[in-house]
């Protein structure tokens, strides 16, 4: 094997192959590192890799290929295309106010909102409350239109009474919390998992079923510890990083 090594993955037989294939290669390239090199192996390299036959292995790169992820050479082999890099990242910074900063610069679309029941792996957020207010939104990338993320915010009710749903279409959740809502943020506790792309998310997305996203939730709660807002928000897994930023005390 050369310098380029995918994850393995644990094929399921009721998935094309070829599919499941190229949606494990294409996370490896989009997660690669700046300074690799872009060469990729051999198709027998890679069809022994994954365990699958070169048939299968060349259906799965021609699907990367249409993708603009790859080009491939008579002789010369197939190589990464140098644009198929991550986007923006997600970083998690250290105050409030970088996280409105870091959630401004996108046009949003409310999809829909209204009063729901909590949902159960929510629950322990919300001990003393039956329903949240929920709102859903599509975020495109002001340039291209490109839609980048989809979020459902579950708020508490009396927050949601203060909040005009078309604020949300320009402004990012935590700063109507704060500067209309006049909530007191205490505390955001963010969490960014690597997941798989669900129908839902596949389409409003427009990326393929099962192909990598960045999964994030995010707690606010008040000064008190009060769970005020839970964001959850799946963003394309080709349009973002995830970045950390750490200051030495």
């Amino acid at each position: 094997m050369t310098w380029f090594a995918p994850d393995s993955i644990v094929l399921n037989r009721k998935l094309p192959l070829w599919y499941q294939v190229s949606q494990s290669l294409r996370a490896s390239i989009l997660g690669r590192s700046p300074q690799d090199p872009l060469r990729l192996p051999t198709e027998e390299q890679l069809a022994r890799h994954y365990g699958v036959s070169v048939l299968t292995m060349r259906q799965a790169l021609k699907e990367l290929e249409e993708e603009g992820l790859i080009s491939r050479h008579r002789r010369r082999g197939t190589f990464i295309e140098p644009a198929a890099r991550r986007g923006s990242p997600v970083r998690l910074l250290g105050s409030v106010d970088a996280i409105v900063a870091q959630q401004s610069g996108m046009t949003s679309e409310l999809l829909e909102h209204g009063t729901r029941p909590v949902p159960e792996r929510l629950a322990e957020h919300f001990p003393d409350l039956a329903e949240v207010a929920v709102y859903h939104r599509l975020r495109r990338d002001d340039e291209t239109g490109d839609p980048t993320n989809h979020a459902r915010n579950h708020v508490r009710p009396e927050l949601a009474a203060r909040i005009d749903p078309d604020d949300l279409t320009r402004r990012p959740m935590t700063k109507v919390l704060r500067d209309v809502a006049g909530a007191d943020i205490g505390r955001i506790t963010d969490t960014v998992e690597a997941r798989l792309a669900d129908p839902e998310t596949a389409r409003l997305l427009r990326v393929p079923l099962l192909s990598p996203i960045l999964h994030y939730t995010g707690v606010t709660c008040d000064r008190s510890g009060r769970v005020l807002d839970v964001a959850v928000i799946r963003y394309r897994g080709d349009r973002f990083s995830f970045s950390v930023t750490l200051d030495a005390s």
